[in-house]
């Protein structure tokens, strides 16, 4: 491949619309789309009934710090574990395990009347939570043409956000007439997808090209070595890695303990709290679809930057603010900016790995990610454990993580070893 050619499937004319472009691609983009939606349902209804579950367990806010930081695990294990069986088996079949395993999980959770057995749920729902997002942003990078990458990742990712904005509503009318275990129950419906997955969605492209090679390898012993996969820690891996540990980081300080503040601090009721977060959601996802449209134009790192400076000057009002239309404009504009860097994720991780461990490569980074957003979840509540403390803990911490991921992603590898990929020149 040609560096010639490759500019001129990764860069788009003025006359190229990518949503346009990812039409013919709309079963792979929809379906990794679906299960970002389904995760972000699942997780969030967890962090909605907090206060709920702290009181039926018996337990403070702080002792589920340790529950949410359990889930991270299992989603660090998760992201590199199917990391691995999509780069042995497949993207599409990692995908599908991903998704039925978690919705299990989240429905077991509506069972929990122990706060020991709460966490080991949470952790094993965390496996298939980060396992379903480490196969289906591989497939997705793989599946689409180069140049419409930014503007696939973030409509994958924005469907954190519009499962965010569901779980909002469904809460707002169960929770206070149900309770909270019917809100888990609710988790099973993604084995559906699983079904949509099966039969709609093909297989990777490059997955199938480089298996192919491994075959042929089989019937050819000198074949040369580099076809035998090994996940190497360059320069750019561990800038990935590094990136998504403290950006997890930030983002759960933002957003994790955001409706036990709303409830908390600003003494909101349940279906009040639903405004704040429908307008987090509305800006995350129009964050979202404008930083890919953004990144095609200017670069990833541009838009990146600017990002962490809005969610620096907005993470006071977001938080703290007194007034109630200050608050509401801040979660809009929040949402857009700490969200729309999410966007741009499974295209700023797929470029750091080689083809035929890209998906492990990819999932390591997000499993460091995991930790670190733990990390978040775990330490905010113990620096401010009481309803006037914890939005100054998770203000400070979002100030910090924003500036040294601003200096992480400053940094240019001197190679991006899936810049360019097998089929790119074919794929426009």
């Amino acid at each position: 491949m040609t560096d010639a050619t490759t500019c001129s499937a990764a860069v788009p004319s003025p006359s190229r619309s990518s949503l346009r472009a990812l039409a013919p691609y709309w079963q792979v983009t929809f379906a990794s789309f679906l299960g970002w939606f389904l995760d972000a349902f699942d997780q969030t209804t967890l962090m909605f009934t907090l206060p709920d579950i702290a009181h039926d367990l018996g337990c403070t806010i702080a002792d589920l710090g340790a529950v949410l930081m359990g889930q991270s695990i299992g989603r660090a294990l998760g992201n590199t574990g199917w990391g691995w069986l999509a780069d042995r088996y497949g993207r599409k079949p990692a995908f599908m395990l991903g998704v039925v395993w978690f919705a299990v999980f989240s429905a077991m959770t509506g069972l929990t009347h122990h706060f020991y057995v709460l966490m080991a749920i949470q952790f094993m729902f965390g496996i298939g939570f980060g396992g379903e997002w480490t196969a289906s942003a591989a497939l997705l990078m793989e599946s689409v043409p180069a140049w419409t990458r930014p503007m696939a990742s973030s409509l994958m990712m924005s469907g954190y956000e519009v499962g965010y904005f569901a779980a909002a509503g469904v809460q707002a009318l169960v929770l206070p007439h149900y309770g909270w275990r019917v809100l888990f129950f609710i988790g099973l419906a993604p084995t559906l997808l699983a079904l949509f997955i099966r039969i709609g969605v093909p297989e990777s492209p490059v997955w199938l090209r480089n298996r192919e090679a491994r075959l042929a390898q089989r019937h050819e012993p000198r074949a040369p070595a580099k076809l035998r996969p090994r996940f190497k820690l360059t320069g750019a891996a561990f800038q990935a890695i590094a990136f998504m540990g403290f950006l997890e980081f930030q983002k759960a300080a933002i957003y994790t303990y955001y409706p036990t503040i709303l409830r908390g601090s600003h003494h909101l009721s349940q279906q009040a709290v639903f405004w704040p977060v429908t307008l987090y959601c509305a800006g995350s996802f129009g964050g979202k679809v404008l930083c890919g449209w953004l990144a095609e134009r200017f670069g990833e790192v541009r838009v990146m930057l600017s990002a962490l400076i809005v969610v620096m000057l907005t993470i006071w009002p977001f938080l703290s603010a007194p007034g109630w239309n200050t608050l509401l404009i801040a979660a809009f504009v929040m949402g857009g900016a700490a969200s729309g860097i999410f966007a741009l994720v499974p295209h700023y991780l797929a470029q750091r790995f080689p083809s035929d461990t890209r998906s492990f490569g990819m999932g390591l980074g997000y499993a460091l990610g995991s930790i670190g957003q733990g990390m978040a979840q775990k330490f905010v509540p113990m620096f401010g454990p009481t309803a006037l403390t914890l939005p100054l803990s998770a203000e400070i911490f979002v100030l910090t993580t924003s500036v040294v991921t601003g200096a992480i992603a400053l940094i240019r590898p001197k190679e991006l070893p899936g810049e360019h990929m097998e089929g790119d020149e074919t794929a426009s």
